[in-house]
């Protein structure tokens, strides 16, 4: 098993706009993404971030079914991963009608990382209630199961009731699911229903997140063990992708060979994608270090 690797476009530098979130900057960093062996590019999802998770480290984002699209149309192989998207913001119809566009558009190329997601006034803002944040997304993944396989949906929902809703066109094949999130819970949902789990680098803000800390290799270890043991307890047989955001693991404070024998730790304990995120100031700093890190750690 080789990892594969996603590129951040950090669209949610709105520090320096012009540099990062233009689309011409989206155009250009996916490809050089691209160019450089990473197999995707991921964005995140902040509708609504309130003015003081902002203030004390928080970002802002792009929509991230827009965004995406714009390095779908700059690129032709870099899978378009939604890191994450939160599904309980939306209207579940609503939500599956931004995932069936882009990924016909993009010939099948989303991967739909999603999560139950944390931020409480975020979740107020939005009229959605925090509390049930794990039934929505469940509901939401029910009705995208069902519509993206072309059937004629009649739900009803916690807050909404379907009759006869149909989808057109249908992916030719439904894009894979991720689930994020380090939790327990997050594990079962990503075991039992999805093709994959995206823990995260706590960075030490597990409990800000409300979920597990994993900040370490060793902790990142001892969580995919659990995965693998609830997997085999319920009968799973079919591989699950693990796609670890490694945040500072990963980052350029650490040796070219410190890095090297990260990536190959996180290898052998069954990690099959990284998301990585270059360092800065200006849109060509940003694509040359994507450039060194494809060449020192992809294409060897």
């Amino acid at each position: 098993m080789t990892v594969s690797f996603s590129l951040e476009l950090p669209t949610h530098r709105v520090d320096s706009a012009s540099e990062f979130v233009t689309s011409q900057a989206i155009s250009e960093i996916a490809r050089a993404g691209e160019d450089s062996g990473f197999a995707a590019v991921h964005v995140t999802d902040h509708p609504a971030p309130d003015a003081k998770w902002l203030d004390h480290g928080g970002h802002h984002a792009l929509d991230p079914f827009v965004a995406l699209s714009f390095a779908a149309a700059a690129t032709t192989k870099a899978k378009l991963l939604t890191n994450v998207y939160i599904a309980a913001y939306r209207n579940p119809f609503l939500g599956a009608k931004s995932i069936q566009s882009l990924d016909v558009l993009s010939g099948g190329r989303l991967i739909l990382g999603t999560a139950a997601g944390y931020l409480k006034p975020e979740f107020r803002a939005l009229g959605v209630d925090f509390d049930n944040r794990g039934v929505l997304l469940d509901e939401a993944l029910d009705v995208l199961d069902k519509v993206l396989l072309g059937d004629d949906v009649s739900w009803q929902g916690t807050t909404f009731s379907a009759r006869g809703v149909r989808l057109r066109p249908v992916p030719a094949t439904p894009p894979p699911v991720w689930i994020g999130g380090n939790s327990k819970t997050a594990v079962r949902r990503a075991v039992t229903r999805g093709q994959g789990w995206a823990p995260f680098n706590t960075f030490g803000y597990a409990t800000a997140s409300r979920t597990a800390e994993i900040s370490t290799v060793e902790e990142l270890d001892a969580a995919i063990t659990w995965a693998r043991k609830y997997a085999s307890e319920i009968g799973r047989t079919e591989p699950l992708d693990i796609c670890f955001s490694a945040g500072n693991l990963l980052d350029d404070s650490k040796s070219t060979d410190e890095r090297h024998a990260i990536i190959a730790k996180l290898e052998a304990m069954g990690v099959t994608w990284l998301t990585i995120a270059p360092s800065g100031f200006s849109r060509e700093e940003v694509i040359d270090e994507a450039r060194a890190f494809g060449k020192e750690f992809i294409r060897t």
